[in-house]
């Protein structure tokens, strides 16, 4: 039998969304960098910003692919204040109260936020795309921590270098690692992270633990976790 590790980073990838978006709505990166370089040790006041801080209180979160990461996602949303609306092309059995599924373009027309959780197949690939990003309102965030070929990186590029939209967190990108070529290394408002969304200490934790525990499973004759279909064999 083949078996898998379900849902082991659920918590951690959703984590992560925030961690781009807070940093994108707050621009920590940036103004931590300045207060590393001195400028805050000779400003003359008690405090400076140098872009829009934005809250998140009110806005709409788009949901592209709404699994476990996906809901995990949206009940973050929902926490901080936000509005949610979701899209999928299988609606899931249960839908967290305050979240509303709509058609696809009005994610991107509606959204203040879009955030990627949808596998990748011949249909989600390059999902956003030069079209999907025109319907994007200017002041929105694209956060990516799901699968680098969902985006068409040379289209957010370009949206991203003539303020097409606002910004743009990713944690995969299409080629890992990147070359020093990668477009995406040189936009303006685009931070990248490498990969890092799932490799929380806890959710590493728990991977290991479930791959011991089907390794013993299937030592003992019942294999759990099991992917195709196997499992019945054995039982028989």
């Amino acid at each position: 039998p083949v078996t898998n590790v379900p849902a082991y980073g659920t918590q951690s990838v959703a984590q992560m969304v925030f961690a781009h978006l807070l940093n994108l709505a707050q621009h920590v990166a940036h103004h931590a960098e300045t207060v590393r370089s001195g400028r805050w040790t000779s400003n003359p006041d008690f405090c400076y910003w140098d872009m829009p801080l934005i809250e998140l209180w009110g806005l709409t979160m788009g949901i592209i692919g709404f699994g476990r990461i996906g809901q995990a996602t949206a009940k973050l949303a929902l926490t901080f204040g936000m509005k949610v609306i979701a899209y999928d092309i299988v609606t899931p059995s249960s839908v967290p109260e305050g979240c509303q599924f709509v058609e696809l373009d009005d994610i991107f027309r509606a959204s203040d936020v879009i955030s990627l959780h949808c596998p990748l197949t011949p249909q989600t690939n390059k999902i956003i795309n030069k079209e999907h990003l025109e319907l994007m309102k200017k002041t929105a965030f694209l956060i990516n921590t799901s699968r680098g070929p969902l985006v068409d990186e040379q289209a957010l590029a370009e949206a991203l270098n003539n303020e097409g939209i606002a910004g743009a967190g990713l944690d995969v990108l299409s080629e890992e690692p990147p070359n020093e070529n990668t477009l995406l290394l040189k936009v303006r408002s685009c931070y990248i992270t490498p990969h890092i969304a799932w490799a929380t200490h806890s959710a590493r934790q728990r991977l290991l633990q479930v791959v011991v525990d089907n390794v013993a499973s299937f030592l003992a004759g019942k294999p759990q976790n099991v992917v195709n279909g196997v499992k019945q064999q054995l039982d028989r």
